[in-house]
């Protein structure tokens, strides 16, 4: 097995990791009777990080152990212009990976609906680009 063929594995790994939790956000922001707001956006950043790990995968890219998307968006970004679109999009997503896991602070209803629309966009254009 090439080096190539392994990186198009492990990508669609992530991408299936990031098709969970689209789902799971999907289908959560859908139910009125709910309101894990928390999760939701927790979801949507884990969406979007692994949806930008699968990039970077795919690339051949070495990237840290890190939540941090600015990160993994800056390194996308060298290899392929057009991530830096995509910059500021993601800044209100980037704290979720933690922000809301603890006590002391908690998500509401349309930081949810923001957090699954930004989601949404940058999962349509990173799909866009593996293909």
């Amino acid at each position: 097995m090439g080096e190539s063929s392994t990186h198009g594995k492990i990508a669609e790994e992530w991408i299936a990791k990031a098709e969970q939790d689209y789902s799971a956000s999907k289908a959560l922001i859908r139910r009125k009777s709910l309101s894990v707001y928390d999760v939701i956006c927790f979801h949507c950043h884990q969406c979007v990080e692994k949806y930008l790990k699968a990039f970077l995968t795919l690339k051949g890219v070495r990237f840290p152990k890190t939540h941090d998307l600015s990160v993994l968006q800056n390194l996308a970004a060298k290899i392929d212009g057009p991530f830096e679109l995509i910059k500021d999009l993601i800044k209100p997503l980037d704290g979720y990976a933690v922000q809301y896991r603890y006590p002391g602070e908690e998500a509401h209803k349309s930081e949810a609906q923001h957090a699954f629309k930004i989601m949404e966009k940058v999962r349509e254009f990173i799909r866009e680009r593996i293909q």
